[in-house]
């Protein structure tokens, strides 16, 4: 049975002179099992999907999967903003057998809240029997989606649970009470696992775990614990790099510093640039 709460790792796509590569992404899968992740995400905002070839997207989740061999969950981004294609996208990931789905809301488009709730309707139906979890990050897509609307979805049977990264803690708040607590809400920043999970949330989507899955781990045990102090503790460690993680467009930096801990290489497809050079060197020393 799928689990949203604790550490799920959005995981970066490296790339070898211009190619998917493979290899790494089975090594990066390692690095995340052998370090007790609750779960991984390939094919999100982190893993560059929309730079992806639809051919690709679907070897990439396919090679988590097979990689990650029950060893840790596997949460497939599905997203897209046209509602067709999308189902379309879902059924056929959905057939690779993941754990559950991760379906961004709708770009550009920017859909009512009418329109969000006949989106995910229609993901939610193409899942079949796989879970599916809400993604709300309208910093990217261009749309809120509102706690009244996802306190609608969360009454659709496989739709169990929303990726929150509004950075709203009212809107975290909401969403908890109007769903009684009976449905998962993740936190999507990094910056803000600690505080939404000491108000009800059950862990992160994370970028920084890329690199130190140990640490965001044990910060979300604790937390989940009630131990407040030492979740804290761990947040304030990792501060100042999650900060660095978000200096340029995610995951320009992350990947960059996977590629310092010997991970993958730092190439990305345009239309994103490698890091800055003169954003290097404090990265680096920002790193332990």
């Amino acid at each position: 049975m799928f689990r949203l709460s604790g550490c799920f790792t959005a995981l970066v796509t490296p790339f070898k002179n211009g190619a998917v590569d493979y290899d790494s992404i089975r090594k990066m899968v390692r690095f995340q099992t052998d370090h007790g992740v609750s779960g991984v995400v390939p094919c999100g905002s982190t893993g560059e999907a929309s730079s992806l070839s639809h051919e690709e997207y679907i070897k990439v989740i396919k090679t988590v999967i097979e990689e990650a061999a029950g060893k840790t969950q596997v949460l497939a981004g599905a997203g897209g903003n046209n509602t067709a294609a999308t189902a379309e996208l879902v059924r056929e990931v959905a057939e690779l057998g993941p754990d559950a789905v991760l379906s961004v809301a709708p770009c550009y488009n920017k859909p009512t809240q009418a329109g969000l709730k006949a989106h995910f309707r229609a993901v939610a139906a193409a899942a079949g029997k796989i879970p599916v979890v809400l993604y709300n990050i309208p910093g990217r897509t261009g749309v809120n989606m509102l706690p009244a609307t996802v306190a609608e979805l969360s009454g659709t049977e496989n739709i169990i649970g929303i990726k929150e990264a509004s950075g709203s803690l009212d809107q975290v708040s909401e969403i908890i009470e109007l769903t009684g607590g009976k449905f998962s809400v993740i936190s999507g920043d990094d910056s803000l696992t600690v505080p939404m999970m000491s108000i009800g949330a059950s862990g992160v989507i994370s970028v920084i775990s890329n690199i130190y899955p140990g640490e965001v781990s044990e910060m979300c045990r604790a937390a989940a614990e009630g131990n407040i102090k030492k979740a804290a503790g761990i947040h304030h460690r990792l501060f100042p790099l999650i900060k660095a993680m978000f200096s340029e467009t995610n995951p320009i930096p992350v990947k960059y510093a996977a590629y310092l801990k010997g991970l993958c290489s730092p190439e990305m497809r345009l239309p994103l640039l490698p890091f800055s050079e003169e954003k290097r060197g404090k990265l680096k020393s920002l790193l332990f």
